[in-house]
């Protein structure tokens, strides 16, 4: 599947804001805080010109009148204003100091020959206008009310938009986009196409909605996309998005749930009448599991609730979605056992697409698409490099052809070829070579050894995946080595031979410790896991064992898109009688594959050693360079294992397929 380039700003148009302009909050601020200001400097120069004036006596005031020291004064209804006369060295009362003031106040009192004391020492004197309840208003009330009406329009606005944006409280909108330009179509969508065709009923749908109601049917309300991660689910929906040119709501399901009961609901509710006034559109819900998760299932906090309330109300809206109007619900999960049912009922999400790992095939046309943007090698056959990635998904193979360009770019190549892409797949599976770590002479020996013995164990087994390489070169994933085997074919069903013969590779380099050196290390660790979970399977799920039955034991995990009921990991349903039997049976599985494992390398000892020894000086052998091993008849397999493996000389073993066998 080729996994859609990030969608760069000129495609991704945010869906309107009811607010309008994004600046405009910020201005509103500044322009409150101005106008705050202003008024509030205003207010005091008004009442600050008190702050000049010395409050005097009345009496003081009249003993200056007739000192002479009056020079002018402002007459008002209740109080005087008025200068005093400079006094030749009374400027400065103290060196440094401010000159005294000659402002004074006074109130004032009836006095009806003020006027006459006024002229007669040749004073000023003007009067001060009355104060009416108009200037009263407009001084005092009315700065007032313009302050708080601009605090409440401010507190109405942000409280909404920037304060709740900061603890998630705020409506889905601003994290909606609509992308009306998408530019993927199906022509970027390989390796499923089953799924393919089932979405484009869907483009033809929106573009036709009269239609499919001719006969009297109806579109499905909404489709599930379902697969493990990486197959390209959301690619499927913006090329649907794109062929179908309607405006693609997308986000993840992740961003309805908030802490704060309430707010989910009331953003599920924006992104439907959001999406319903834009119709015809797509709604597409990335991680529906992490909106969708079956109710009841944790512990009843305060979270849980408004998981609960935000499921609900997605409920509520696909009850009263109609498609007629032209808009599709898409939603996509990796983990649909944990849905919660009502989601998958009829009338709700109607259809389920699974989008699985492709085949060879699949990944055959996956990579012709992605090769499109490099320059290949002549002669590269894409069927040979389709053979080397079994269970690879689409975004694992896009990320294969850079890696595999970008190490023909390290060497200096014109172009890509085979062994480029293979060392891309060796980088993937086991990580990247750290040639930096020196093993010990010991160490060495060891992994050498124990990679041998895997290989030299596959190539006496007949009908296991033929081995592509063997390395002892330190990986960054932990590994000290690996053994790589490449399948020929794609396999689906394992029978209980084949899983023998698994179990013992997988056991291989443990035997070929106990060949070579008669001790056992800690190499082994990652193999014996692996090994004991195959051999848990086979009695448990499988029931390849006589003694146990044909009986299934404990959960392995429900089948996709089916709801299950969800169970303690430590709870049981079978006694601990049985449970011994389990555990010895699993017991008896891994020793015979180790018995086998030892019984082979010792036939092969001189394989063994020389392979062994070529590999320590070289560092890696490829099959060509292995060398040839006696088959035992009495140990022929019945057929292959159905995965290629990768196993790591030091505690971890690398799988060659990402999704593990």
């Amino acid at each position: 599947m080729k996994s859609s380039p990030p969608a760069s700003a000129d495609d991704r148009v945010p869906s309107p804001d009811p607010s309008g302009d994004g600046r405009k909050p910020r201005l509103l601020w500044l322009a409150a805080w101005a106008f705050g200001v202003s008024m509030f400097l205003l207010v005091t120069l008004f009442l600050g010109r008190d702050g000049e004036a010395e409050r005097i006596p009345y009496s003081t005031f009249i003993a200056s009148l007739d000192a002479g020291r009056i020079e002018r004064v402002e007459i008002g209804e209740q109080e005087i204003r008025g200068t005093l006369k400079a006094v030749p060295g009374e400027e400065r009362t103290e060196p440094g100091e401010a000159p005294a003031t000659t402002m004074f106040v006074t109130t004032r009192v009836e006095h009806p020959g003020l006027v006459d004391e006024l002229r007669r020492h040749d004073v000023t004197f003007t009067a001060l206008p009355r104060s009416t309840l108009f200037d009263r208003l407009v001084w005092w009330v009315l700065p007032v009310i313009l302050l708080l009406w601009l605090w409440m329009s401010m507190i109405r606005r942000t409280a909404s938009q920037q304060v709740a944006n900061v603890f998630g409280i705020a409506g889905s909108r601003a994290k909606v986009y609509v992308e009306q330009d998408t530019k993927v179509t199906f022509a970027d969508v390989a390796g499923v196409d089953e799924a393919k065709q089932e979405l484009q009923e869907l483009v033809a749908f929106l573009r036709d909605p009269t239609r499919f109601g001719r006969l009297g049917a109806r579109m499905p309300k909404g489709v599930l996309l379902v697969g493990p991660p990486g197959t390209g689910k959301t690619l499927f929906a913006r090329a649907v998005a794109g062929e179908a040119g309607v405006p693609f709501f997308s986000i993840n399901g992740s961003e309805f749930v908030e802490l704060f009961v309430g707010v989910g609901a009331a953003r599920v509710r924006a992104v439907f009448e959001q999406a319903r006034k834009s119709a015809p559109c797509i709604i597409f819900i990335d991680e529906l599991d992490a909106l969708g998760r079956a109710r009841g299932a944790g512990i009843f906090t305060g979270a849980s609730d408004e998981k609960e309330q935000t499921l609900n109300q997605l409920l509520a809206e696909l009850d009263g979605f109609s498609p007629e109007r032209g808009v599709v619900l898409l939603a996509a999960t990796n983990r649909p056992e944990i849905l919660d049912p009502a989601l998958l009922r009829a009338g709700r999400f109607d259809r389920q697409l699974v989008v699985d790992r492709p085949d060879r095939l699949g990944r055959r046309q996956i990579l012709e698409v992605h090769v499109k943007a490099i320059r290949l090698a002549p002669g590269l056959d894409l069927d040979a490099v389709a053979g080397l990635t079994p269970g690879f998904t689409g975004a694992d193979l896009a990320n294969l052809v850079n890696e595999a360009a970008l190490a023909a770019t390290r060497r200096g190549a014109d172009a890509v070829t085979l062994d480029d892409v293979t060392v891309a797949v060796e980088r993937i599976v086991a990580g990247l070579a750290r040639k930096s770590r020196v093993l010990t002479p010991r160490d060495r020996e060891v992994t050498a050894y124990h990679e041998i013995g895997h290989a030299i164990v596959s190539l006496a087994t007949p009908g296991t995946d033929p081995v592509q390489k063997v390395s002892i070169i330190p990986r960054s994933m932990g590994a000290l080595g690996y053994t790589l085997q490449r399948p020929t074919e794609d396999r689906y069903i394992a029978t209980r031979d084949e899983l023998e013969a698994k179990l013992t590779v997988l056991l291989g380099g443990r035997a070929a410790e106990l060949v070579a050196f008669g001790h056992l290390s800690t190499g082994a660790a990652d193999d014996l896991v692996r090994a004991t979970e195959l051999a848990r399977g086979m009695v448990m799920w499988y029931g390849m064992d006589d003694t146990v039955g044909h009986v299934v034991y404990g959960e392995r995990g429900s089948l996709m898109l089916e709801p299950r009921t969800l169970v303690a990991p430590e709870s049981r349903v079978y006694s601990e009688e049985t449970a011994r039997e389990i555990e010895l049976a699993v017991r008896a599985f891994v020793q015979r594959a180790l018995d086998r494992a030892v019984a082979l390398l010792t036939l092969n000892r001189e394989a063994l050693d020389e392979g062994a020894r070529r590999l320590a000086e070289r560092e890696s052998l490829t099959h060509g360079e292995l060398p040839a091993v006696t088959t035992p008849p009495a140990e022929s397999g019945s057929g292959r294992p159905r995965a290629a493996r990768a196993h790591a000389g030091v505690h971890r073993s690398v799988v060659s397929e990402p999704s593990g066998a």
